[in-house]
């Protein structure tokens, strides 16, 4: 770069309002900054950090050569208007040296997920996804819907790209092969069978309606056909009806009939357009208006296991490929990598990123854009997909910015609000008590940053709703004074929605006003006579009170983020409870452990049994000690 052009981008900063006083962003400052680190560093591979003036971190990268990499962003001639913003907040930098660039590309990835900083290009929705779980840990293995670690031992079939996917599948299953769903508790302590039994979706192994073996069977069928082997599971069925018939059980040969139809029907939704195919995702890229959309499908066993859209977030002035390129390397932090993935574009960093994704995986992956066949076939549906997931983004983005302008105008506020918060409390009759706030913004609900809290505090009464919202509030600003006192974080609201009228208000401001806060709107939402939906009542803390047009949208989008809030508050309640209801009693035995407690519950069938044992049944339990025994023996049967 010649030395006349360096002046020229000084000018276009400073005009850009880059070059501004010691307290705000200069990117003089950030320039001197990173110059400092650049003398230091070495020409080997590692992730470097930008951190801001608090120790914020702003940006997560990764080189080959560290020197060479960071010494571009002193040259400020043809960086963009991004990276400029970028410079002008930095103040530090924090370097790692790595041992070659694959542990630099994995470290990238698991420090950007880890802080989430706002120059990185991030993924929105990065939940572990959910799989099917056979457990393998006990005489008539259950089948269920499993997220997260897998701590349980047995058989693992996924990922699904949703919940919805998962539940379809098992609802599936269970027509097939009525494999239990119950837990290991109730699964125990049957004396007859329950619902699923007579609705034809459990074989009732609780009770004796199937030997050991012939459930063994079904497993081992639900687990072929999970492996993508229902060719075969279904020519089972087949020859099992026929013989059925021949042998004239007709009643047997009517349920086969019913699981083979079962299955075809499953076969026919998931197999089209994917024959031959093992192991794979694939990923479209489309961008359009600053917007941009990753379409995923997930195929396993040679079977789809559904697609999901994907909107990344930062991504403005960031090219295409790199965007790509980062979702991949965030998205596999907690998904498993196939052997292949398939990508409409080509990636510069293609083999790195193969190589980081093998290492990770213990295997060979595969990295490419197909060049002919089917599969070529399948990226240009999953591209057609993106496209209009993104057509139909766009759309409902420019219905939310109209709707929250007009939500700003009709509560009087300086701008469309950016950060929504609605509260709302769930109980019966005061127990299993939890608060329950929900978020949104123009771009929809963040649910990563709804919270729950469980009303503690001993004076707050059990019932009163109007103390238990000022208890959830006064904690919830308490903590957001204590950490973002400067409110540059982005996780202040500028509107509040209180589920509740004139009291819960009251309640709130109350709050509001001991803490100091006179710059946070605060509504409240009512239903009005006779509870309709439709007629609600919208409450200002001055006592104002405003209803909409049945048919105002605005009144629809109140709705549906009151609706949120009162989903949220009583699924966190339902769970609360049930918990509580499913407590293990030998919990208040001092003394035993997990292991003993199960073992204790699954000999006796129930804690009333163990209560009543003798010391001599308590001692012919498997796995508890004459110790163990006689503890349990003296809680319950106390000298004297």
């Amino acid at each position: 770069m010649s030395s006349d052009q360096q002046p020229d981008r000084f000018q276009e900063a400073k005009s850009a309002g880059l070059v501004r006083g010691s307290d705000q962003p200069d990117i003089e400052a950030g320039l001197a900054a990173i110059k400092d680190v650049v003398r230091t560093l070495p020409l080997a591979p590692g992730v470097y950090r930008m951190l801001d003036a608090k120790g914020e971190v702003l940006y997560v990268g990764k080189a080959k050569a560290l020197k060479n990499r960071v010494t571009n962003y002193t040259q400020l001639n043809g960086l963009t208007r991004r990276i400029q913003r970028m410079i002008a907040q930095t103040r530090a930098m924090v370097i790692v040296t790595t041992e070659n660039e694959r542990a630099a590309l994995l470290l990238e990835a698991q420090l950007i997920k880890h802080y989430r900083p706002p120059f990185n290009v991030l993924l929105r929705d990065d939940k572990g996804f959910p799989h099917i779980l056979v457990r393998a840990d006990h005489d008539f293995p259950q089948i269920l819907k499993h997220r997260g670690a897998r701590r349980t031992k047995g058989r693992y079939f996924g990922p699904f790209a949703s919940t919805v996917a998962v539940t379809q599948t098992l609802n599936a299953l269970q027509k097939i092969f009525q494999l239990r769903s119950c837990s290991d508790g109730f699964f125990a302590n049957r004396s007859r069978p329950c619902m699923l039994y007579q609705i034809k979706r459990c074989s009732a192994p609780c009770v004796d309606r199937i030997s050991k073996p012939d459930y063994a069977a079904l497993v081992e069928d639900a687990i072929a056909f999970l492996s993508g082997k229902s060719a075969s599971v279904q020519q089972k069925l087949a020859r099992q009806m026929e013989r059925s018939s021949e042998a004239m059980e007709y009643e047997m040969a009517a349920l086969y009939r019913d699981r083979l139809r079962a299955l075809n029907h499953v076969q026919a939704g998931q197999s089209i357009g994917f024959q031959g195919m093992e192991d794979a995702d694939i990923f479209a890229l489309a961008s359009k208006g600053g917007k941009v959309t990753i379409q995923a499908f997930f195929i396993r066993d040679g079977l789809h296991r559904g697609h999901k859209s994907y909107f990344p977030a930062h991504v403005a002035e960031v090219a295409e490929d790199e965007i790509l390129a980062g979702f991949l390397m965030q998205f596999y932090q907690d998904a498993e990598p196939p052997r292949l993935v398939l990508l409409d574009r080509r990636l510069d960093d293609a083999a790195l990123i193969a190589d980081a994704l093998s290492e990770r995986a213990g295997r060979k992956v595969t990295l490419r854009k197909p060049q002919r066949g089917d599969q070529v076939q399948l990226v240009a549906q999953a591209s057609r997909n993106a496209v209009d997931a993104l057509d139909r983004h766009l759309a409902e983005s420019a219905t939310q910015v109209k709707i929250f302008a007009e939500l700003a105008e009709l509560f009087q506020l300086d701008s469309p609000p950016e950060r929504i918060e609605i509260y709302d409390n769930s109980h019966i009759q005061g127990t299993n008590a939890i608060g329950a706030m929900v978020v949104a913004g123009p771009e929809g609900f963040r649910k990563n940053a709804y919270r729950k809290f469980n009303i503690k505090r001993p004076e707050t009464a059990p019932g009163d709703d109007f103390a238990m919202m000022r208890e959830v509030l006064e904690r919830r600003f308490r903590r957001l004074n204590e950490e973002d006192p400067d409110r540059d974080k982005g996780q202040w609201p500028d509107l509040l929605l209180i589920d509740g009228g004139k009291g819960q208000i009251s309640a709130v401001k109350g709050v509001l006003e001991e803490l100091g806060i006179e710059d946070v709107a605060l509504i409240g939402v009512s239903k009005g006579p006779d509870r309709n939906a439709g007629r609600e009542i919208f409450h200002f803390p001055d006592g104002r009170e405003l209803t909409l047009p049945v048919n105002n949208p605005v009144l629809f989008h109140l709705q549906r983020l009151r609706d949120e809030a009162h989903r949220f508050a009583i699924g966190t309640h339902r769970a609360k409870r049930t918990k509580s209801q499913i407590t293990n009693p030998l919990d208040e035995v001092p003394g035993i452990g997990p292991a003993r407690k199960k073992a204790l519950m699954l000999h006796f069938g129930s804690a009333r049994s163990v209560r009543e044992a003798t010391l001599e049944e308590l001692l012919r339990v498997p796995g508890v000690s004459a110790l163990v025994a006689q503890k349990v023996y003296d809680f319950y049967h106390p000298a004297g």
